[in-house]
């Protein structure tokens, strides 16, 4: 089970939640949502399968990477447009927000790279975690927030401070072990488990350790889509942000706040 710990922050003491590692014991029950994965994995069969009857393949991902981008980013509260991006990316983008669209340029360059990285062979690994987000936060408002680093101090999620804030996790020395016990998990060998329900964990285990200062929602959503690639579930990005903007509950509560915490 999981714990709560004290924790202190400027002389002020709250609560910490550290969740176990995973697989859930007992474990998690599927009969219940069987239909419901069988749906989807269909409608995702469909949707990687556009890919090889389109006749220019190479535009349609060039766009439809940046355009997940830009919705993964508004989720953040980025304001910027597929305009905005394509401008700045041949260097002509006068008037636009240039934090904003930078944060949109840079979650292309870290979906790209990770894609990348798998279709290589290389495994989906806390190295490659980091590597990631080292590129996500590359330039722009994340840049001075440790990009490519665990985190050394406590952060939290809501509110001003620990003391009044909706949820905060895990005090930093935890982070390197649950990460690693995540990263296992992700190795794993779990036949019995499918693999919507598996990606489904790691994402709520990842937005619930939040191991970054910065970017734990951005690279929670790119997460998701690295699994589906390394299980052959997809072969390139897929839609997960434009359901997510039509939920109008905070974004980066819903894995944690929606799943009850043990």
């Amino acid at each position: 089970m999981g714990q709560r710990v004290a924790i202190s922050t400027a002389g002020e003491r709250a609560e910490a939640f550290v969740p176990p590692p995973l697989p859930p014991a007992p474990p998690v029950r599927v009969d219940r949502l069987y239909r419901q994965l069988e749906r989807a994995n269909r409608a995702i069969g469909r949707l990687d399968g556009v890919t090889s009857i389109l006749p220019d393949t190479p535009l349609f991902l060039y766009m439809y990477v940046r355009k997940e981008a830009l919705l993964s980013s508004q989720i953040e509260g980025t304001q910027s447009s597929l305009s905005d991006l394509l401008l700045f990316e041949i260097e002509d983008a006068p008037g636009v927000p240039l934090d904003d669209v930078q944060e949109v340029s840079n979650y292309v360059a870290a979906m790209n790279y990770g894609l990348d990285r798998i279709r290589g062979g290389f495994p989906l690994s806390l190295r490659l975690i980091r590597e990631i987000h080292a590129i996500l936060l590359e330039k722009g408002r994340g840049s001075t927030k440790q990009p490519g680093e665990f985190r050394r101090s406590q952060n939290w999620i809501g509110g001003t401070r620990p003391g009044n804030a909706l949820f905060v996790p895990p005090p930093p020395e935890h982070v390197l072990d649950l990460m690693s016990d995540l990263e296992a998990f992700i190795h794993a060998d779990t036949p019995d488990m499918p693999t919507l329900i598996k990606a489904g964990l790691v994402h709520v285990q990842f937005e619930t350790i939040h191991p970054f200062l910065d970017g734990n929602g951005r690279l929670g959503r790119l997460l998701i889509t690295f699994l589906l690639c390394t299980q052959g579930i997809l072969k390139d990005a897929d839609p997960l942000s434009q359901p997510l903007l039509q939920d109008s509950s905070p974004p980066v509560l819903r894995p944690v706040t929606s799943v009850k915490l043990v």
